[in-house]
């Protein structure tokens, strides 16, 4: 995505307060979790793969991300 603005020429739809603010604060978050990504990838760099030991099985992860999901969204009847 460019970083320029749009050409004069043409006109910008402009966004309802509401939705401008929804998309900040979406943006910050998607900052926030590329900042903490970053941060672990920067640490591995400099300091290589933690232990197999200290680190959470992948399956274990995926079942509490899907559980958490399925906690956000109501059950079908």
């Amino acid at each position: 995505m460019s970083e320029k603005p749009a050409p004069a020429d043409h006109a910008r739809q402009q966004l309802e307060p509401a939705v401008a603010d929804g998309l900040r604060a979406y943006a910050a978050r998607t900052r926030e979790s590329a900042d903490q990504l970053a941060a672990v990838l920067e640490d591995i760099a400099a300091n290589g793969l933690p232990p197999v030991e200290d680190c959470t099985p992948w399956e274990e992860l995926r079942e509490t991300h899907l559980a958490r999901l399925a906690a956000q969204r109501p059950a079908v009847a």
